[in-house]
């Protein structure tokens, strides 16, 4: 289950659009795993499925395969395109991947934070990234650029100037190694800096 101490998750989705775009999204979620992506069952079979820690699958994958991910249900995350409850396969964990990216970030925060109870079950992060490397300052920033406001906004509620913002804006992302709001937003929750239900 574990490589160089890294969980294992893998993606099993025809899709490769999809799977590529959502192993970018749980690299940044969780970026304690490696990420493996498949675009059969037989392609995750012929790798070890077993040493997964987790699976996304896409939902024709697990009705064609269902036995083997009944058994593994508490494994399985179901990636479908609705959130139609009669869409929905009730015995596994869904995951509505047909959202804008913002949601689908939010579901994945949840679903960790609610799985692996805060991150306690999933291995100590590195510790360079876990050092405090954004000033008090530039985190009030960070922590109301994702809860949606815009640089004029954040002037405001933090008495700034609006040029200051826009500094601070490109500091925090650069510092973080950062090119959009939802890897911030990811950074944000992770860290503790803003609550989930805020975003």
């Amino acid at each position: 289950m574990y490589i160089e101490g890294r969980p294992k998750i893998a993606i099993i989705d025809p899709n490769t659009l999809a799977a590529l775009g959502l192993k970018q999204i749980l690299q940044n979620v969780m970026p304690i795993m490696t990420v493996d992506d498949y675009g059969s069952f037989a392609e995750l079979e012929a790798n070890g499925a077993d040493n997964y820690f987790h699976y996304f699958v896409a939902m024709n994958v697990v009705l064609e395969n269902k036995a083997f991910f009944q058994e593994r249900r508490r494994k399985t995350i179901v990636l479908t395109l609705s959130l139609d409850s009669t869409s929905l396969l009730s015995e596994f964990h869904c995951l509505c991947i047909n959202v804008p990216e913002q949601e689908l970030v939010r579901s994945l925060l949840s679903l960790q934070q609610s799985a692996h109870g805060r991150g306690e079950n999933l291995p100590p992060i590195p510790e360079a990234l876990r050092r405090k490397v954004l000033t008090d300052r530039e985190i009030e920033v960070m922590s109301l650029i994702v809860q949606g406001y815009i640089n004029k906004e954040i002037a405001e509620k933090l008495n700034i100037g609006l040029a200051t913002v826009i500094t601070h804006r490109k500091n925090i992302m650069d510092k973080l190694g950062m090119k959009s709001v939802s890897a911030l937003t990811i950074y944000a929750v992770m860290h503790g800096y803003v609550d989930i239900n805020k975003i």
